[in-house]
């Protein structure tokens, strides 16, 4: 369970003020569909970071205990300094896809947007750290949930008053202290 616990807190962290959460609001202000949105960040997250999950699974497989020690010590660290430089959504990231409706739309979108994302990087060094993938992509799925399906439904009044700098420092903070953990933590 504290792979479920940490990967929800980290990844719902991470999200904020991410460039899918903005995709999100985008998404929600455009088709004012709610739920096919919602729907659709679900199961691009699912495949995403199931993918992901399995990536992180697979890295401890020939990375032995020493190796995986510092490499996920040093990818937390990046990722802390990477949360500290807000994201932009790419002009027109919403604007293609139309064809598929909402619903498929927001599927290819969010899918797409996720590779190479800091969720979803953080979802493999997350199953790289702890022996259970299913958790580890139960919690990230969660956490993106919580992040993102309020902008859907609340939109620009929850970006307005939720400050995002703090939120993502906080991240930032969390996930040094995972890395600095990871590395000086005793190997055994």
């Amino acid at each position: 369970m504290e792979a479920f616990f940490i990967a929800t807190a980290l990844v719902a962290l991470a999200e904020m003020g991410d460039k899918t959460q903005l995709l999100a609001l985008v998404l929600a202000a455009r088709f004012r569909k709610p739920w096919p949105i919602v729907l659709g960040i679900l199961v691009a997250t699912l495949v995403n970071h199931g993918l992901a999950g399995a990536v992180g699974a697979w890295v401890t497989t020939f990375a032995g205990p020493q190796l995986l020690r510092w490499l996920l010590g040093a990818s937390f660290i990046a990722m802390a300094l990477w949360m500290l430089i807000p994201d932009k959504l790419d002009a027109g990231q919403a604007d293609h896809g139309l064809r598929w409706g909402v619903f498929g739309t927001t599927v290819m979108a969010f899918f797409l947007a996720e590779m190479g994302d800091k969720t979803q990087i953080a979802t493999v060094m997350l199953a790289a750290r702890y022996d259970s993938w299913l958790w580890v992509v139960t919690g990230s799925t969660l956490g993106m949930m919580l992040a993102n399906a309020p902008v859907v439904w609340l939109g620009e009044r929850i970006t307005r008053k939720l400050p995002i700098r703090m939120v993502q420092s906080t991240a930032a903070v969390i996930f040094l202290v995972l890395g600095l953990l990871a590395i000086l933590a005793p190997a055994g």
